[in-house]
């Protein structure tokens, strides 16, 4: 096991979670992003696994967005979280100072299918369906 392994298992037991396999993948082997990434031109972040406890509990998420796991955002107040509520869990955009789920965004339904669009498509800013709370 590397030293990164050990760091995504850690953070999977902190937050009682096995994030899927794809995004465990992208942790081990590219550890983040932080760029403008076109076409879209819209600023993609995600956050380090060494980063993703600090992250997650700062501004009270885990009271908020009980089941969620913040992995990056855009940069500025949005956040990326997995809904893990859910199973598989979904992406779903979170602004930082919303009260609760329901002004969660849709974004993908899973790491590599949000990582195929958002050069396309960028941050999805609203969503025909109501999130569910």
């Amino acid at each position: 096991m590397s030293a990164n392994d050990d760091q995504i298992a850690r953070a999977e037991r902190r937050f009682g979670v096995r994030f899927p396999e794809d995004y465990r993948f992208f942790l081990a082997e590219e550890g983040s992003i932080a760029r403008f990434v076109p076409p879209a031109d819209d600023f993609l972040m995600i956050s380090p696994v060494e980063e993703l406890t600090a992250v997650n509990e700062a501004g009270d998420f885990q009271e908020r967005f009980p089941g969620s796991v913040v992995i990056g955002g855009d940069g500025s107040r949005e956040l990326l979280a997995y809904d893990c509520r859910q199973e598989p869990p979904p992406l779903v955009l979170l602004d930082v100072s919303a009260e609760d789920w329901s002004s969660a965004v849709h974004q993908a339904p899973s790491f590599s299918a949000l990582l195929e669009q958002f050069p396309e498509t960028g941050w999805k800013w609203d969503d025909a369906e109501p999130y569910p709370s």
